[in-house]
């Protein structure tokens, strides 16, 4: 069967969802469906606005569905009218019903932003880099009923860079899944492909980031502080807290020469400003020292250091 008569359902709903839908419309594929998830409010404004995927579609004249659920008589009703040959997914968000995987005559592939059985569950890019992975990757799956636990199809592995974040990985596992998929596709659906069932035994788990999980305290090692403003940085945001005052670090740095940091200083209480010059503001932490490069204080606006740090006194608390 050639890609134009091979009848996808698309279901995605992020930026990285959207990427490989691109990536099968550019490559010939009988897209007859995509699904996401709902319209949300976004920003301060709370305006209502589309995920990446329905915009996908819709510029490319592919019809878009968004339930609530597919566990409805009516969404199992509405996707069989299309008799879809395939069903590939891609963080749309929701684990699909067994009557739906059973649908499609080549089943269900997903691309998933891990090396399962690692780090099966909704937040696996932020949970690699919040942990301080050094390499993750993409796995297509055949899907099951579970959460992630289908058949490896295949996988790519990718570096995690120490200073990256998790929007710039994010859309690096997108562009090497969807540089990928087709082909793989090509490759499934001749039967020239086989699976691997998954080690349950050394699978892990990665549920959604809660807002609370962005609070880090001076006290705690500069790599992990460092992890967790990268990891979190488009949302929640790390923050610290003094009483009711909070401030956000958007983007920081582990200082590796610790011979720029003033002798009287080094051994300074944490959250202590060891500099604050040009672009160098300095805190000491529990272990290390943390260069903060973007920063939003109590009340304020996103500020480079670089644009602020002439504002805090050295030997002093950063809050």
């Amino acid at each position: 069967m050639n890609r134009s008569e091979l009848k996808v359902i698309f279901m995605g709903t992020p930026e990285f969802a959207s990427v490989n839908l691109k990536s099968l419309i550019d490559a010939g594929f009988n897209v007859v469906l995509a699904l996401c998830q709902p319209d949300k409010p976004v920003g301060r404004k709370h305006i209502l606005t589309a995920p990446p995927v329905k915009v996908m579609a819709l510029e490319n004249g592919i019809e878009v569905y968004q339930p609530a659920t597919l566990k409805t008589e009516e969404a199992f009703a509405k996707l069989s009218e299309y008799n879809a040959d395939l069903i590939v997914t891609a963080a749309y968000g929701k684990i699909l019903p067994k009557a739906v995987l059973d649908l499609p005559k080549y089943g269900c592939i997903n691309c998933h932003g891990s090396l399962l059985p690692l780090r099966r569950g909704s937040a696996p890019v932020q949970r690699a880099i919040l942990e301080g992975d050094k390499v993750t990757g993409i796995t297509y799956m055949k899907m099951d009923v579970g959460m992630d636990t289908g058949d490896i199809i295949d996988k790519i592995e990718v570096a995690i860079d120490p200073n990256e974040h998790t929007d710039s990985l994010m859309m690096r596992l997108a562009d090497e899944s969807a540089a990928k998929l087709p082909e793989l596709i090509d490759n499934w659906v001749a039967g020239n492909l086989s699976t691997i069932k998954q080690d349950d035994s050394i699978a892990t788990s990665c549920p959604p980031i809660e807002p609370a999980e962005g609070e880090f305290t001076w006290e705690q090692d500069a790599v992990a502080i460092h992890n967790r403003v990268r990891a979190l940085s488009s949302w929640p945001g790390a923050f610290v807290m003094k009483g009711e005052n909070k401030l956000k670090v958007l983007d920081s740095e582990v200082i590796e020469d610790e011979s720029i940091v003033p002798g009287e200083l080094v051994n300074s209480v944490p959250g202590t400003v060891v500099k604050a010059k040009g672009e160098n503001l300095i805190v000491k932490c529990g272990n290390g020292f943390l260069k903060v490069k973007e920063l939003q204080q109590p009340g304020g606006k996103k500020l480079r250091a670089s644009d602020c740090a002439h504002n805090f006194t050295v030997g002093s608390p950063i809050l």
